[in-house]
């Protein structure tokens, strides 16, 4: 008589109820998700196809109506602008901050972060009173010489992207210098000992090996970008008119919540095309931040 051994029944039933354990220990970080996001979204896509039955029409005005138009042009032309000039300032800090010694990266790193520290809207008010007609900035070039009337540096564009610039640049320095830390030092001593310049290393292999970086640097600044709204509310003046604005004054304004839901809704598809996009180059736990 052959006796089977019970090994694989008892094996089988520790692994269900560890993945029973598993699951429990989810649960409740499921439900948060469920009740902060996906009711959230699912909301927001009920009330854009649903008034009175179901229908289109906030679609379509988004489509027709040239304000829908500018304004998302106005925020993917600002967003652009911004990652640019994030990349071409935050690039040099976070290569200092990696080849630097220890004591001054961390110095670098801190007045890096230094801004987290200040909310959003107490920076962009500074920066109002730093730009305004009256502000530090005018009356300092009036004084030197440099002009003779005041500049428009607020309540346009130029304001924004400023304002905008330095509020998101922590986001392209901390991925960028992630990534150049992983970079070995041996790379560039090799290209050293083959008769390479530090600039031609610097072009052949820290800068290749840097594009991870750069690619998720940019994304969070351009996408962060794209929904900003204190930013250019205050210092756009009314006359920069970026998406999260028309969604407000769809609300405030004209009790539109169909519309607003509509523009939230393709904006939320522009945002997940791009990291889908980006997540062909790089794993999107890279972009944030979670390697």
């Amino acid at each position: 008589m052959i006796v089977h051994s019970p090994a694989p029944d008892i094996s089988l039933r520790h692994q269900r109820r560890e993945q029973r354990l598993m699951l429990a220990l989810a649960l409740p970080a499921l439900l948060v998700i469920l009740l902060l996001v996906v009711l959230p979204v699912g909301w927001l896509a009920w009330q854009s196809v649903y008034h009175d039955g179901f229908t289109l029409a906030n679609y379509r005005r988004i489509w027709s109506e040239d304000i829908y138009w500018r304004s998302f042009a106005l925020t993917f032309e600002i967003a652009v602008l911004v990652t640019l000039l994030a990349l071409l300032l935050g690039y040099p800090i976070a290569y200092a901050a990696s080849v630097a010694p220890k004591r001054w990266a961390i110095v670098i790193l801190a007045l890096v972060v230094l801004p987290f520290w200040t909310s959003v809207l107490v920076r962009a008010y500074a920066w109002l009173a730093l730009l305004q007609r009256t502000g530090v900035i005018n009356q300092v070039l009036r004084q030197i010489g440099v002009i003779d009337e005041p500049l428009a540096l607020v309540h346009n564009t130029f304001g924004t992207v400023v304002a905008t610039l330095h509020i998101l640049l922590p986001f392209m320095v901390l991925p960028l210098y992630a990534t150049m830390q992983q970079i070995p030092r041996d790379l560039m001593q090799a290209g050293a000992s083959l008769g390479a310049g530090p600039t031609l290393t610097f072009w052949r292999i820290f800068l290749p090996l840097s594009l991870p970086g750069v690619l998720a640097g940019s994304t969070l600044v351009f996408v962060l970008t794209l929904g900003f709204y204190i930013t250019p509310e205050l210092l756009g003046g009314g006359r920069t008119i970026m998406i999260s604005m028309l969604v407000s004054r769809n609300v405030e304004l004209y009790d539109q919540w169909g519309a607003a839901s509509a523009v939230g809704v393709v904006l939320l598809v522009a945002v997940g095309l791009i990291f889908f996009a980006v997540s062909r180059f790089i794993p999107l736990d890279r972009v944030l931040g979670q390697k």
